[in-house]
């Protein structure tokens, strides 16, 4: 039996299926796990077949490169030794990004200096060098690889997910609306639970797909995740419901958390104030 890749390992190129690989950011925390997933997109023969593809005219000395041609999807961090490692991945063609967070979007500008690709997202204040603003259902060809924009807002506004065509299995890059383990934070107000709960049930109707997640391992079976997922929600908004009736006037965002996170880290104490505040307004949505 072969052994399951070790996908912690941050700076080296993880190949998971036959058009997506990954490079891990090495910015570990109880927010992003084991690191940023900055996902690497190509198909098979979509560049020269010679190992040395060219020169970059904004390769700034690097010398040749090494592959075909690549999409980016979420730079990461601004640590210099990542975004070279994401570089040396192959001619970078396009760069996407799944929703504005720091963790996904801090290293944008100097990617887009290092290799000149025109950077895409929902937001246009994260597109460069003339990249259209992302919307739900366009299709985007670059690097052989045919993607289609999936709006998924939850987590934030303007959070998207890429499905891959003919990749097979069926893939899809998740960002953060579905992580590799644990839950997400829904980013109140920004987010909301009604789009999230909505955007899991968009995700999880793609039957056999894999999901590849900004944060975590892949999810061979993203359809059980997502059911997963929205279980715990209405289960842990049941509590939540059930914990106002009990504080009444005392109910608050922070009071909530005390009661349903009595334990929770300091360092995660924020995101779980920001879940639960979105708990609650969508309890006030629905008339609790």
């Amino acid at each position: 039996m072969s052994a399951q890749p070790d996908y912690t390992v941050p700076g080296v190129l993880h190949r998971v299926s036959a058009c997506a690989g990954m490079v891990l950011a090495p910015n570990p925390g109880p927010m992003t796990l084991d690191g940023t997933n900055t996902w690497i997109l190509s198909a098979p023969g979509s560049g020269p077949e010679h190992p040395n593809y060219g020169q970059h005219p904004s390769a700034q000395g690097r010398g040749e490169w090494p592959g075909p041609d690549v999409v980016v999807v979420d730079p990461g961090p601004l640590d210099e030794d990542h975004l070279q490692a994401v570089a040396a991945t192959g001619r970078v063609v396009l760069i996407l990004v799944t929703h504005r967070h720091r963790d996904h979007t801090d290293g944008i500008d100097r990617l887009h200096e290092i290799t000149g690709a025109p950077v895409r997202a929902a937001l246009p204040e994260f597109c460069r060098d003339s990249g259209e603003p992302l919307r739900d259902g366009d299709f985007v060809l670059a690097a052989g690889v045919s993607i289609r924009v999936l709006a998924t807002p939850g987590h934030t506004s303007d959070s998207v997910s890429f499905l891959l065509h003919h990749d097979e299995p069926e893939t899809i890059l998740t960002g953060d609306t579905v992580l590799g383990r644990g839950t997400t934070m829904i980013d109140h107000p920004d987010g909301t639970l009604g789009d999230y709960l909505r955007s899991l049930e968009r995700l999880g109707r793609r039957s056999g797909a894999m999901g590849l997640p900004a944060h975590g391992a892949p999810l061979p079976g993203l359809q059980d995740a997502c059911d997963e997922l929205a279980e715990h929600r209405l289960e842990r908004l049941e509590q939540v419901r059930g914990v106002v009736a009990d504080l009444g006037e005392r109910a608050s965002v922070e009071t909530v958390t005390d009661a349903v996170y009595p334990d929770v880290p300091a360092e995660v104490r924020r995101a779980a104030e920001h879940s639960i505040a979105a708990q609650l307004a969508h309890l006030d949505h629905l008339g609790r």
